[in-house]
């Protein structure tokens, strides 16, 4: 009888001093969203990406609802955001009862396209949200400066792309404030997770005023806004820390397994999303473009009966129901949410491993044998 591999598109590694760091959470009963491993995470990833100051909270999208309303986004504003990425990103502009505007993607890195920000810029715009989608950085060098011209704050999503780099300098660290994710399938991981960094004192004042329930610095149980409780636990911080020690043997084992899809379907019909300019793409997810968008399913079904895991590219957010009042076409946007799929790409894969995935990917076309796993 026949053995299939289960691979998962995505698995974390805890084979640091999670446990250990855990462990002493409940010895010292340090539990909830006080604890010295808070301080030491946010100070830690605050070093990591040479920012001023870092918050940690409860998950990847209140640290973009927190960053919109830290700048004061709400109703009657329009923020500009790709179509192009996970409905977090535009659900957090609508919780401020903003209006997000859909901006088109590039062909060839697939992030934000930067003339098409610049033609739906009003006088309603206050933000633009540049997500650094599956570990590959957005156009900085042309974002930036349509910013500045139009006076527009500037919020970097980085759920996926932490330990990216765009010339040299992490994903981060250039615009007004950015929020990074540590749910389960993230480069590191704190089961749920995120963080708030900022190179400005008086934003990360106001992310830490209105994440703790709006309490006020200088009188005991006083609340003079109307907070959240968007607060990190210390077990969580404890576990972000133990990963954050290892995230260079995390990159490092995503370059490899890139490189790995990259020589085993070279020559193939898939195209492997490949780093556009002076960047370093950290490979959060590594993900293929199918030739015909009618086969992505069907390639699809043919992995998940050999053990195989994948997941479509995020679907344009503008094609959802709840966003999709009026119509509007996002060409390269559409074209490549329905052409393409996010491969397995956790750092525990090995050789063999991407090996088989290659082999099932090619055998779908038959331009390869498959190999056979018993």
């Amino acid at each position: 009888m026949e053995f299939v591999k289960k691979l998962p598109v995505y698995e974390p590694s805890l084979t640091g001093n999670e446990k250990k760091y855990v462990m002493d959470c409940l010895d010292t009963s340090w539990i909830s969203s006080k604890g010295e491993y808070i301080n030491k995470f946010e100070s830690g990833l605050a070093e990591y990406l040479s920012v001023k100051h870092a918050t940690a909270v409860c998950n990847g999208t209140v640290a973009l609802h927190l960053a919109l309303i830290a700048l004061g986004i709400g109703q009657g504003d329009e923020v500009i955001v790709p179509t192009l990425t996970y409905i977090a990103s535009v659900n957090a502009i609508a919780y401020t009862g903003a209006t997000p505007i859909f901006v088109d993607s590039l062909a060839d890195s697939w992030q934000m396209d930067p003339a098409d920000f610049r033609r739906k810029i009003t006088a309603n715009t206050k933000a633009v949200m540049c997500v650094h989608l599956y570990g590959h950085p957005c156009d900085m060098d042309s974002i930036l400066p349509i910013a500045r011209e139009h006076d527009l704050f500037v919020i970097e999503d980085c759920a996926e792309s932490l330990g990216s780099l765009y010339k040299g300098k992490h994903t981060g660290t250039f615009g007004d404030i950015a929020t990074f994710s540590f749910y389960g399938n993230k480069t590191i991981t704190t089961g749920e997770g995120g963080m708030v960094v900022t190179n400005d004192e008086t934003l990360h004042d106001r992310c830490v005023h209105f994440k703790g329930q709006g309490l006020a610095k200088h009188r005991q149980y006083w609340h003079d806004v109307i907070g959240y409780n968007y607060r990190m636990t210390n077990i969580c911080a404890a576990i972000g820390l133990a990963q954050l020690e290892q995230i260079d043997t995390f990159l490092s084992k995503k370059q490899q397994i890139a490189s790995w899809y990259r020589e085993g379907l070279n020559g193939s019909s898939l195209t492997l999303h490949e780093p556009v300019g002076d960047i370093y793409h950290a490979y959060w997810m590594c993900s293929v473009l199918v030739h015909e968008a009618k086969d992505r399913d069907v390639l699809r079904n043919h992995l998940e009966k050999k053990g195989i895991e994948t997941r479509p590219l995020f679907y344009p957010v503008h094609t959802m129901p709840m966003y999709s009042q009026k119509f509007a076409r996002f060409k390269v946007a559409e074209n490549l949410g329905w052409r393409g799929m996010n491969l397995p790409s956790y750092p525990g894969l090995t050789y063999e491993d991407v090996t088989y995935i290659v082999d099932s990917l090619l055998s779908f076309y038959a331009n390869a044998p498959i190999s056979t796993y018993k």
